[in-house]
């Protein structure tokens, strides 16, 4: 049994820093700059520019073909080449024509697609513990879905954490693990975050280090302002706010490994390895320059208004209001309500061609004076634990949007204050992202 170390960590390197031999060679850098780095999650080769294409995707598109019975060879063929062109770019001399062999032909005899998506991680992990002179770890054998294809995370433990304790080193592909008919099963796209966070609670990691191709966090999204402040610090709470609203650096699932060990996130940059990142953590006591830790929004919601005098004295009405939404298979995203009025926030693709049944079910369940929908809204939430403590925040966020001539059509604010979430029309979205930045972030420089 290998003898614990101090600051153990669990690195996991995404698509991009791992899409070329290029992007190895840093990464292996990073990797061997510090014994701590003990095991390593691969993703599969993302783009290498901009226009070219994930390998993730050349396998759903292979295997698409594959198993409609047609013609795969010449689409198999470019996905060799990604990899060959990666081997002879490290000047190993590994051999993959026994893997490649096999899930062509696991291909043809139609072995699944979540089968077919993994092969990416798979074989790029294959080359990087090559690479590396680390240990292989096929995490099939190791992380464990149950009979209904959910995540058993206590099996996954039970039988990782003994073979983790046997090697110094391991590389270990992200994506996927196994059902216990052992048929491959994989996480939803970008679960080789989530791969990493069960490695580092099964390796009981002092730190779980993600690098990806960004600094990480922005507090906006750097396609509405230009050059935004990083997050140095924020808490799981926050991260789930601002993920649920569009923020994707990281898999917003990939926290609940880690969360209930205590192990903190560190979000890292491969093409700027001294960059401090963002931290990611249960609880900070660090002060913020700023009130707020992040801004997010979605566009592409709807809201139904209902209206009725004593509405609040009539019990059962807003039980009433969602059994409707039930009934035509409807989730809702908010429901901020007055004494008389109700909103009800839903997906506007969701609710597309249901609007008439929406409406009628709600009229003949609770007999509202009026009712409408309003389609294109967005929601934008204000996101930081400094808001607790900081009075007037919500004043300041109205204030900005009204000198920005932005007409509120909604608030909602959590009960546990972390955040401020506001609806405004699709055309003012981005209008109203640059209000609320300057306010809580350029007025502070």
């Amino acid at each position: 049994m290998v003898t614990a170390m101090k600051n153990l960590k669990v690195v996991k390197f995404g698509g991009s820093s791992l899409a070329d031999a290029g992007q190895f060679k840093k990464a292996a850098d990073i990797i061997l700059s510090h014994p701590s780095r003990r095991f390593v999650i691969a993703s599969a080769p993302g783009k290498r520019y901009a226009e070219d294409e994930k390998v993730t995707d050349m396998l759903y598109n292979c295997y698409n073909k594959a198993a409609g019975g047609g013609s795969f060879s010449e689409d198999f063929k470019a996905i060799e080449e990604r990899f060959k062109e990666i081997i002879k770019g490290l000047n190993l001399s590994v051999n993959l024509d026994a893997e490649f062999k096999s899930i062509k032909d696991a291909f043809a005899h139609r072995a699944g697609r979540d089968y077919a998506a993994s092969r990416g991680e798979y074989l790029n992990g294959i080359i990087l513990a090559d690479y590396l002179g680390f240990n292989f770890i096929d995490p099939a054998g190791y992380i464990r879905f149950n009979e209904s294809g959910v995540f058993d995370l206590e099996k996954t433990i039970e039988l990782l954490r003994p073979k983790l304790e046997e090697v110094e080193n391991a590389v270990i592909p992200g994506f996927y693990g196994a059902m216990p008919n052992d048929t491959i099963r994989t996480f939803s796209r970008g679960g080789s975050d989530i791969t990493g966070s069960i490695v580092a609670r099964a390796a009981k990691a002092d730190v779980y280090e993600n690098w990806t191709d960004v600094s990480g966090f922005l507090i906006c999204d750097p396609r509405i302002i230009e050059n935004p402040k990083p997050i140095r610090t924020i808490t799981y709470r926050e991260l789930r706010e601002l993920a649920y609203m569009g923020a994707t650096v990281l898999h917003e699932d990939a926290i609940f490994p880690v969360r209930a060990a205590g192990i903190p996130i560190n979000i890292k940059n491969t093409n700027a390895p001294e960059d401090r990142g963002t931290m990611i953590v249960a609880e900070s006591d660090e002060v913020s320059k700023y009130v707020i830790t992040g801004i997010a929004g979605k566009k592409g919601f709807c809201v139904i208004h209902i209206e009725k005098d004593m509405m609040n004295n009539e019990v059962g009405f807003g039980r009433n209001v969602l059994r409707a939404l039930e009934k035509s298979d409807l989730n809702f995203e908010h429901m901020p309500s007055g004494i008389d009025t109700m909103s009800v926030i839903v997906n506007k693709e969701c609710i597309k061609g249901k609007e008439k049944a929406v409406l009628d079910e709600i009229r003949f369940r609770v007999k509202p004076d009026s009712i409408e929908i309003e389609e294109d809204l967005a929601l934008i939430a204000v996101v930081g634990r400094g808001m607790i403590k900081t009075r007037g925040t919500a004043g300041r966020i109205f204030s900005a949007l009204a000198h920005a001539r932005v007409n509120v059509k909604m608030i909602d604010q959590g009960s546990s204050e972390l955040n401020v979430i506001v609806g405004v029309s699709e055309d003012d979205f981005d209008t109203a992202v640059k209000a609320v930045y300057d306010i809580f972030v350029l007025t502070q420089e």
